[in-house]
């Protein structure tokens, strides 16, 4: 299990009102120029993750890979999830500084 604090904001953040998920509202959020930062799940598939990789760097999104879809889906309040992306500019800021710091740490 990761560290709580990336999980709890990412909890505060859908609470706000600032995190679309699934891969049809992470993808229009991105093509919308409203994602500030997309968490995809470290098991999610290939095909996902090259698809989202391929969608942010075309779109210049920030993009994490970071977490479980059970653990995204968890603690947003929702069934498991493989993307979701983080509205708010400062939610997404700070969530890609902390998830930056920890894979740093682990390395």
């Amino acid at each position: 299990m990761k560290p709580n604090n990336i999980f709890s904001l990412l909890g505060l953040a859908m609470r706000a009102g600032k995190v679309v998920s699934g891969e049809f509202s992470t993808e229009k959020a991105i093509k919308t120029g409203k994602a500030f930062l997309v968490i995809v799940a470290e098991d999610a598939s290939a095909n996902t993750k090259k698809s989202f990789t391929d969608s942010c760097t075309y779109y210049q999104v920030p993009l994490r890979i970071y977490g479980t879809k059970e653990e995204l889906g968890h603690h947003i309040g929702k069934q498991m999830r493989a993307s979701l992306a983080v509205t708010d500019e400062g939610f997404g800021r700070e969530l890609a500084r902390k998830i930056d710091m920890q894979n740093n740490m682990e390395v």
